[in-house]
């Protein structure tokens, strides 16, 4: 009986922690710096990238990525309930950030014509908690494998 409660509170904070990256989603134009939200919800073939603070969409990024790893994090320890896992998924979610950041940051400020797409899907890794869908069914696997 004290298992199926637990197990229902669980799925509730997870429930609780999805919405409030729905929210981040939500609300992303008055909570982060992003010019390139408008940008690239537009067509961008004969576009120029629009002007950007460096600085601010830095903070900007970080921000939101720190965001959605902290509730990416959270999820992933509520439905495992296993420290090396979220041990993992954060040591992970920091190197991408930072490999992610670097490859954006150079496309935008060293590249004459940067790929469009290219910039907007690293972007899109950087603003969307993509690696949760990733990394959910990746442990939910090993798990299972782990049983066997």
């Amino acid at each position: 009986m004290q298992k199926k409660k637990s197990k229902i509170l669980d799925i509730a904070i997870i429930g609780i922690l999805v919405i409030a990256l729905l929210l981040i989603r939500m609300f992303e134009k008055e909570l982060f710096y992003d010019p390139f939200l408008d940008f690239f919800h537009s067509d961008t073939k004969n576009k120029m990238i629009p002007e950007f603070n460096t600085f601010k969409l830095f903070l900007g990024l970080l921000y939101r990525y720190f965001m959605n790893s902290i509730f990416t994090v959270l999820i992933v320890y509520f439905l495992f309930k296993d420290i090396s896992i979220v041990k993992l998924t954060s040591f992970l979610l920091s190197l991408f950030f930072i490999i992610l950041i670097v490859i954006f940051f150079s496309l935008l400020h060293f590249s004459k014509s940067p790929d469009y797409l290219f910039v907007f899907y690293v972007r899109r890794f950087l603003i969307q908690p993509l690696f949760l869908i990733l990394f959910v069914p990746a442990f939910f696997y090993q798990k299972s494998v782990n049983k066997q």
